[in-house]
């Protein structure tokens, strides 16, 4: 049945469906096998639609929209100047502040595709002014995008956390280790990048620029503040923090920098409406195939065939690591999520792991494989903004990816890297 239900998968993705067509056939596939009918839809459907349900899902909309805002307004652009200001002068500091310009906007916006355009659009000109390939200047931004998936507030943990029924506080908290450890590992590769092809630093700012910067950036370095410093001081939930979100790009964009005018902020809203309804669709998806096989026991039968059950902790992370790596190069890193999260659950609990550090492996691995070869919607987000070949977007990546598995294997083994803000912040 298993190989059945995911050969037509297969089959309908090649023949170019989008995403949602094959989970909904394997579903109703899979309940025709089980059922020898397909008496029992009102079953999927009501399935379908518990799997949209949680409340917190309303945070994906809400940060999609204060993202789609700010990329629109000024918000992006003033955190690249304050980044610019302090790190600029420095050797491969130009490569180094787009690194860290991912890392800030990510925590603001939560979303890798947001942040290419973000952050990729008014930095890679001038990186190749400077004299950086555009090979590596390419792979740098698609893949330092992926921090925006590991820090708050990650869309990819909130999806993790509805699926898993796990704290999205406390997700969204072990983010920030990891995304950190990225930061520092690309920002030593930039530096020595730099180093080695003699790249030129530029002029450094005056303290008077650094000072003007640093003003102009207060206003959207709020964004981080209200997330982080609003869900764990118990002022709001990650849901309402969402809102908050959208009400300070509001004010942010509209009031104070006057950026986004009525007609920006109705073409904003309805290019945010096609995105969340092309999650919600998959959600939902997701959730009447995840239920489809869970009865039918196909998880247990899967992984059962390749001995998983004799397999301690660091052999069932390894494996639900390189699941999430292979099925992230070729669909969607939401899917995966969707399909893969129930499968894996029944062994992730029956070995006593922490769902909060498997959750922060599987959000690395999504991230990860999103910008990896050959499928990474990551990279076709950069041949769809830049103009450029496929093979020129993927050429400079194979540095970047080794060193983010490099990260993901240390979190394995040190869990500690994760769990150590929680475990902070969550103190019983």
């Amino acid at each position: 049945m298993a190989l059945t239900i995911f050969a037509v998968m297969v089959v309908l993705l090649l023949l170019g469906f989008p995403m949602m067509i094959p989970l909904i056939a394997a579903a109703g596939l899979g309940m025709f096998m089980v059922f020898g009918s397909f008496g029992q839809t009102e079953t999927l459907v009501a399935q379908m639609l518990a799997g949209i349900r949680p409340a917190s899902l309303i945070a994906v909309p809400m940060f999609i929209f204060a993202a789609d805002i700010m990329t629109r307004g000024q918000s992006a652009g003033r955190l690249i100047d304050l980044v610019m200001a302090f790190i600029r002068h420095k050797k491969g500091g130009l490569a180094i502040s787009t690194v860290t310009a991912c890392t800030m906007f990510g925590a603001v916006s939560g979303s890798t595709q947001a942040t290419v355009v973000a952050v990729g659009t008014p930095l890679r000109p001038r990186m190749l002014k400077a004299g950086y390939k555009d090979s590596f200047t390419l792979a740098l931004i698609v893949n330092s995008s992926d921090i925006a998936f590991l820090i708050p507030p990650s869309i990819g943990m909130i999806i993790y956390g509805v699926v898993s029924n796990t704290s999205i506080a406390e997700l969204f908290i072990a983010g920030i280790g990891p995304g950190l450890l990225i930061m520092v590992m690309f920002s030593i590769y930039c530096w020595i990048y730099a180093v080695r092809n003699n790249v030129p630093a530029e002029e450094p700012a005056t303290w008077g620029e650094r000072v003007t910067s640093f003003q102009k950036a207060l206003w959207p370095l709020g964004f981080p503040a209200i997330i982080i410093g609003g869900i764990y001081g118990g002022i709001f939930s990650p849901t309402e923090a969402a809102a908050v979100c959208v009400l300070y790009a509001l004010i942010l964009e509209m009031v104070v920098f006057r950026t986004v005018n009525l007609r920006g902020l109705i073409a904003t809203a309805r290019s945010t409406g096609l995105i969340t309804a092309v999650v919600f669709i998959l959600v939902a998806a997701g959730a009447g195939f995840s239920w489809i096989i869970s009865f039918a026991q196909v998880p247990q039968a899967v992984l059962g065939s390749i001995g998983i059950d004799q397999m301690g902790p660091y052999g069932v992370l390894a494996v639900i690591s390189i699941a999430f790596f292979v099925g992230c190069m070729f669909v969607d890193p939401i899917v995966v999520i969707l399909v893969l999260v129930p499968i894996f659950a029944p062994v992730v609990q029956s070995v006593g792991l922490d769902p909060v550090h498997v959750g922060a492996i599987i959000v690395l691995q999504v991230a990860i494989g999103s910008a990896t070869p050959p499928f990474g919607c990551d990279i076709f987000t950069a041949i769809a903004v830049f103009k450029r070949p496929y093979i020129e977007v993927i050429r400079g990546t194979p540095p970047f990816v080794i060193m983010l598995l490099s990260v993901a294997v240390l979190l394995i083994f040190f869990p500690q890297i994760a769990l150590f803000l929680r475990d902070l912040a969550f103190a019983k």
